[in-house]
């Protein structure tokens, strides 16, 4: 194959004729002429059976020299079975995909088909699947420990040992049920992405053999009625604000979970019927909780300082929020009692205990700490079951704790019919 035909002042002196013409410099590569004097670089090839132009340039802002190492460039890739066009259009193909990554960078985006891209896809996806405090803490793991990691890299061209790397350190840090969490969320972006074509392995289910189980860490709970008798009067005792004494009053009574009673709300709350009606968030299940006398007392008295707001309990921020979530444990602590010891969830148990020792049925004092069953329709029917006892329970168990509190020679009660 000729190459190299002719000398660059060969291409200088070219002049325009009546209509274009083609100057060879072998090779495949030609100066093509235009009726108006311009000059262009093309490479004419055959691929596939067809005849192919591919522009190199005008000339003289392409040099000579430039044009032939391209021709090479070209001749080679056709010589591998390569269309030098859709090289041409692949590397056009990555300067626009660069140009639109840098505009989405620029307005806060992650780079298209990133991982992060991908990952806010699925979260989007599932958000009406799932409460919105849910889907916000899915949304802060991600961003505390996944994207900066590996938010940036091809949702293609995470391996594995990435994805370790983000796990490992939260493993060290012996923050098991996180890592348990962060791994099965990535584990999940990789479904959404298989099922829509975006890669189709899910390198992170190699990495959950490689994070110790977690061992169950049961809440501490006091459950001996003496030592439940001193917690009692030492509540009493206790000299925070008004709104957390009378949460932290409240919560013995009630026994349900602490982020339950911090959101209490006062629509929910019906103290003519002694009642406290509301949605369960932890399993979306609508509950009934009867009030005794003690704990009807109680709401009265917060009622005029937070009866006109939403919550009973509201921050003493004051920005429209209910009380912390780290309030009662906080109390607990302020008052001597070690998260070993006793736990703002403690109260459950110590209700949980008592009252199956004092002979209540396993299923009102089941239905009463909202362990509901799984399936809705049933769960949806029971949430009214055992109410009547239920009442009884919850005022008898009111009194049994005033008299602990006391220090009253308590004698264990059989359940009343």
């Amino acid at each position: 194959m000729a190459l190299h035909l002719n000398k660059d002042t060969v291409y200088k002196g070219a002049k325009p004729r009546d209509k274009e013409y083609f100057i060879n410099d072998g090779g495949g590569l030609y100066l093509v002429v235009g009726k108006n004097g311009t000059k262009i670089w093309k490479f004419i090839y055959t691929f596939e059976r067809k005849r192919k132009k591919l522009s190199f340039g005008v000339y003289p802002d392409t040099t000579l020299e430039n044009a032939r190492r391209r021709a090479e460039e070209a001749r080679n890739n056709l010589a591998s079975g390569i269309d030098p066009s859709d090289i041409r259009k692949q590397a056009q193909a990555e300067i626009t995909q660069a140009v639109e990554n840098q505009n989405r960078l620029d307005a806060g985006l992650p780079i298209r088909n990133s991982f992060e891209d991908i990952a806010r896809q699925w979260i989007e996806s599932e958000a009406h699947t799932v409460r919105d405090v849910t889907n916000q803490k899915k949304i802060r793991r991600f961003e505390l420990y996944v994207f900066p990691q590996i938010g940036q890299k091809s949702i293609d061209d995470v391996k594995s040992p990435d994805i370790f790397a983000v796990i490992r350190p939260l493993i060290i840090q012996k923050k098991l049920e996180t890592a348990h969490r962060v791994r099965s969320d990535i584990s999940a972006v990789y479904a959404y992405a298989i099922a829509h074509g975006f890669t189709d392995y899910d390198p992170a289910q190699a990495v959950g053999a490689q994070i110790p189980a977690q061992k169950v860490k049961h809440n501490a709970a006091i459950t001996e009625p003496k030592e439940v008798g001193r917690l009692l009067r030492d509540i009493a005792n206790y000299q925070g604000t008004f709104i957390v004494q009378c949460a932290f009053r409240l919560s013995p009574y009630l026994f349900q979970r602490p982020g339950e009673i911090r959101q209490m709300e006062w629509k929910d709350v019906d103290l003519v019927a002694k009642e406290w009606r509301y949605l369960v968030t932890k399993t979306e299940t609508k509950h009934i909780v009867p009030l005794s006398r003690q704990a009807v007392e109680i709401l009265e008295l917060i009622k005029p300082l937070t009866g006109a707001g939403q919550y009973v309990f509201p921050s003493s921020r004051g920005d429209g929020r209910p009380m912390s979530d780290g309030t009662i444990r906080t109390a607990l602590k302020t008052l001597g009692y070690q998260s070993d010891e006793m736990s703002a969830h403690g109260f459950r148990t110590t209700a949980s205990t008592l009252l199956n020792e004092q002979g209540w049925s396993p299923d009102a004092i089941e239905r009463q700490l909202c362990h509901m069953p799984k399936d809705q329709v049933r769960a949806a029917y029971n949430r009214a079951q055992y109410l009547e006892e239920r009442r009884r329970m919850m005022q008898t168990w009111a009194d049994y704790l005033d008299a602990l509190k006391t220090g009253a020679q308590v004698i264990q009660f059989p359940r009343q019919a």
